[in-house]
């Protein structure tokens, strides 16, 4: 299989985050070792209105080299504040930023709903950080994706007033990472031409379409504005914050690699590759029932006596 693309840029004021220093303990293979985790939001639009977020896992003060880490640097200045945020600091005081990341997922099992379910949430992973002086005029071309997708789907979505919501194509299929691991994404498609297009496709999982796909991540929090009637008086008015994370693809090749050869992908190679997803989706489920099992027994004394609320993660 050839090595597939998968790239973000983000670039924006710093909005805020929630940066940690940490140091590994004596179970670590590493024990010691300062390293930095956590989230940044960035907000790539000047109304501030679109908060792009970067997850960083573990990033240390030395590269595998031994060389000094500048994205560690960046990081470290701010979790210390010399390079300020809007929401502490800001805005005249907000540090421009411009990261260059990756597609990834958060995993794991959800029981919210009642029935426990996998949840595979899409979320910029690390990527070199920059600060920079300028940024580019154009407000989409701060919050780019462009990878190579594997689509295996394609559905229509009427627009719903009610919700504020308006017609979509869902795309489905995979992206994946620098191990080429299937990583199962939806995107949309909102214009007439893109709808059109992918839905023409005819992807499934028997006739999946290997291409490349490109667009903008959207990462707002709009209002929806519900009305309830009254027998008497004032209506009743509430708002309900909604939040609107999505990747829209604005554009994709011309002519899609072509499938089932040994210069992209082989029907042999995706079989393996959904074989080893499954093998991962177990692993996720063993590691998600040690925690709750781990977490239960904790708990045990306290609900005995206090009776603690069952956990949902």
């Amino acid at each position: 299989m050839r090595n597939n693309k998968n790239t973000t840029h983000i670039e924006g004021l710093l909005y805020q985050h929630t940066l940690t220093l940490k140091t590994t303990g004596e179970k670590s293979k590493t024990p010691g070792i300062q390293y930095i985790n956590g989230t940044i939001d960035i907000a790539t639009d000047n109304a501030l209105v679109n908060i792009v977020t970067v997850h960083y896992t573990y990033v240390t003060e030395k590269t595998k080299n031994g060389s000094n880490n500048n994205t560690f640097t960046t990081l470290q200045n701010i979790i210390n504040g010399t390079l300020g945020n809007v929401v502490e600091h800001g805005v005249d005081k907000a540090v421009k930023l411009r990261i260059d990341s990756q597609v990834g997922l958060n995993e794991f099992y959800s029981n919210r709903t009642g029935t426990e379910e996998l949840v595979s949430a899409k979320r910029n992973e690390g990527g070199f950080i920059h600060t920079i002086q300028t940024l580019a005029d154009d407000e989409n071309a701060r919050n780019t994706f462009e990878c190579d997708m594997l689509i295996t789907g394609a559905k229509r979505i009427e627009a719903d007033p009610e919700k504020n919501t308006k017609e979509v194509v869902k795309v489905k299929g995979f992206f994946f990472n620098f191990r080429n691991d299937l990583l199962p994404v939806e995107l949309n498609a909102d214009t007439t031409g893109a709808m059109d297009y992918f839905e023409g496709l005819e992807a499934s999982q028997t006739n999946p379409i290997y291409t490349k796909v490109w667009g903008r991540q959207v990462s707002q929090v709009t209002m929806v504005k519900t009305v309830e009637e009254s027998a008497f008086g004032e209506q009743k008015v509430t708002e309900t914050p909604r939040s609107n994370r999505e990747f829209v693809i604005t554009g994709a090749m011309s002519e899609p690699y072509v499938w089932d050869d040994e210069s992209t992908m082989t029907k042999a190679e995706y079989e393996k590759a959904l074989a080893d997803r499954q093998l991962a989706i177990a692993e996720i489920k063993r590691r998600q029932d040690e925690y709750n099992a781990t977490k239960a027994q904790t708990q045990a004394p306290a609900a005995a006596v206090g009776g603690v609320n069952g956990f949902n993660f």
